[in-house]
C-alpha cells in the first residue's frame, strides 16, 4: 500500500465528526470530553510508571530578550518588568523592596501550550454540540474554555519515538504518519498506549528546526502553508479507539502542508479531536530531551503532568509539562 492509499480523503474525515463522536457520553451538559478518561484508577496506576524519580520538561524557556528559534509565536511574549515596587506603591522607600512584572502572552501561537475544547468549532459547533455563536471578545468561550481541566492532569504518560522509529534524527518535513507507524512504534518500544493515557508524539520536528529553520515562513507562505511532519487523518481511529485523553507533539499535531487541497479539511486532527472527540491538545512541546532519556533507560511510558491555568474564558493556557520517570 503505497502513502496516498494510507491517506484519508475529505469523505472519510468528515464521517469522523459521526463515527468517532463522544457527543453526550459523559452526558449533554460535559465539558471534560476525554479527561473524563483520566479516573482515580488511571492515576494510581500511572503513578506506578515512576521507576528512577527523574523528571523532564517537556517545554522551552520564555525569553523576551531572546526569542526562542524553535517557534516564531514566541515572539508574542511580552514583559515589563518594575523594579522598586514599594515605592512605586506606597510613594516612599522601605528597606525591603520588591520587583513585579506585568507579562502578556499568546499561548496559542507560541510555546507549550494545551488547546482547550473551545478552540475549535465545525459547522458553527464545538464540542457536544455547545454553539460557537456564544463565545465572543467580551466573554470568550462561554461554554469550553481551560478553567473545567483546573483540576490538572496527571496520568500515564507514553512516547511514540517516530524518528525513532526510522533511526533518523527527524522525520522528513511533510511526512504524513500513518496508523501503521504507530502501531510499529509501539511493537518496537514494547509498549501500548491505553485508556486514559496522555499519548506524546516524537517527530524531531524540534531538532529540524534548529538544523533548518523555522517551521514556518509567514511572510513567503502564510502559516497553514509550512512544512512539518504530523499525523495523517488516518490516525484518528487510533486515537478514538485506544480512549488517549490528551494528546501532545512537538509541532502543531497535523501533517503540513495538508494532505488536500480543500482548505476545509486543512487541520483533520485539531478538527476532529477538539470537535467531535473531545480529545485535549498540547502543541510545540520539547520532546527531545525525554526522547533521549526513553530511548537511553528503555522506558517510553512514565507519570505525566501538565497543569494548565485557571483561566475564565480562554481557549488557552501555557504548560510547563512534566514526565517522571
Amino acid at each position: 500500500m503505497n502513502e496516498r492509499d494510507q491517506r484519508a480523503d475529505a469523505e472519510q474525515i468528515e464521517g469522523y465528526f459521526k463515527s468517532l463522536s463522544n457527543w453526550g457520553r459523559w452526558g449533554a451538559d460535559d465539558r471534560l470530553g476525554t479527561l473524563n478518561l483520566i479516573t482515580p484508577a488511571v492515576r494510581r496506576e500511572a503513578a506506578a510508571s515512576v521507576r528512577r524519580g527523574e523528571a523532564v520538561s517537556l517545554a522551552r524557556d520564555l525569553d523576551s530578550r531572546n526569542p526562542d528559534p524553535l517557534h516564531s509565536g514566541v515572539t508574542h511574549l511580552k514583559r515589563r518588568s518594575m523594579v522598586g515596587e514599594v515605592e512605586h506603591v506606597l510613594g516612599r522607600l522601605a528597606r525591603w523592596d520588591a520587583v513585579g512584572e506585568s507579562i502578556e502572552i499568546s499561548p496559542h501561537g507560541g510555546n507549550a501550550h494545551l488547546d482547550g475544547l473551545g478552540h475549535y468549532s465545525w459547522d458553527g459547533r464545538q464540542y457536544n454540540g455547545f454553539p460557537v455563536a456564544d463565545s465572543n471578545s467580551e466573554v470568550g468561550s462561554k461554554y469550553l474554555d481551560v478553567r473545567h481541566a483546573s483540576d490538572g492532569i496527571v496520568t500515564r504518560g507514553v512516547l511514540l519515538d517516530i524518528a525513532g522509529l526510522f533511526d533518523v534524527e527527524h522525520v522528513e518535513r511533510g511526512y504524513a504518519i500513518t496508523p501503521d507507524d504507530l502501531l510499529a512504534a509501539e511493537q518496537r518500544q514494547g509498549v501500548r498506549v491505553r485508556s486514559g493515557d496522555a499519548l506524546l508524539i516524537h517527530t524531531g520536528n524540534a531538532a529540524a528546526i534548529v538544523k533548518h529553520g523555522p517551521l514556518y515562513s509567514t511572510e513567503e507562505k502564510g502559516v497553514l502553508d509550512g512544512v512539518q511532519a504530523g499525523l495523517d487523518a488516518k490516525c484518528l481511529p487510533f486515537l478514538h479507539e485506544r480512549d488517549v485523553s490528551v494528546m501532545g507533539a512537538d509541532g502543531t499535531h497535523d501533517v503540513q502542508p495538508p494532505r488536500l487541497d480543500d482548505f476545509d479539511f486543512a487541520r483533520p486532527i485539531h478538527s476532529v479531536c477538539l470537535v467531535g472527540m473531545g480529545l485535549w491538545l498540547m502543541d510545540n512541546l520539547n520532546l527531545t530531551e525525554l526522547a533521549e532519556e526513553c530511548a537511553r533507560t528503555r522506558q517510553w511510558d512514565f507519570l505525566f503532568t501538565a497543569l494548565p491555568w485557571r483561566f475564565v474564558g480562554s481557549t488557552s493556557s501555557p504548560l510547563n509539562p512534566v514526565a517522571v520517570l
